[in-house]
């Protein structure tokens, strides 16, 4: 059980790590500044990586029952946590923004420990390691023994 609570606890993308309980967004190890809002939208969107979070979503999660500029808020804590990791709306490496339609975490993530590395980046390792020649090997020449 202590595997699955430490792997909810920390998230790991890029140079980057969060501390969810702690409510802490570190780089390289140094903590940067982003609390309130806009960490707990971060955290929403961490919670499902890859996929869309409608902007309704976000309201009803992190607005329940409060009359509020929901729109404006909400552009402020998205572009808060873009200035924390450094990112763009218009070149996205982290958040993308659907418009109208919500937001999307997009980075490679890592909620194990053993680090962040997306699939393209193996294949190309893979496809570049050149295969071990065997007696079977298609042009190989065999000779029966």
């Amino acid at each position: 059980m202590a595997e699955v609570a430490d792997s909810r606890r920390f998230v790991r993308f890029g140079s980057y790590e969060v501390d969810l309980p702690a409510g802490e967004l570190k780089k390289c190890g140094v903590r940067l500044k982003l609390s309130g809002q806009p960490f707990q939208v971060l955290a929403i969107l961490l919670e499902q990586p890859g996929t869309i979070v409608t902007r309704e979503e976000l309201q009803k999660r992190l607005w329940p029952d409060t009359f509020v500029d929901v729109d404006h808020n909400l552009n402020t804590a998205i572009n808060k946590i873009r200035e924390a990791l450094g990112d763009s709306s218009d070149n996205p490496h982290f958040v993308e923004t659907l418009p109208r339609r919500g937001y999307r975490f997009i980075a490679p993530m890592d909620r194990d420990g053993n680090g962040a590395r997306p699939a393209t980046i193996t294949l190309v390792i893979w496809l570049a390691t050149p295969p071990k020649r065997g007696p079977f090997e298609l042009g190989a020449q065999h000779s029966p023994g």
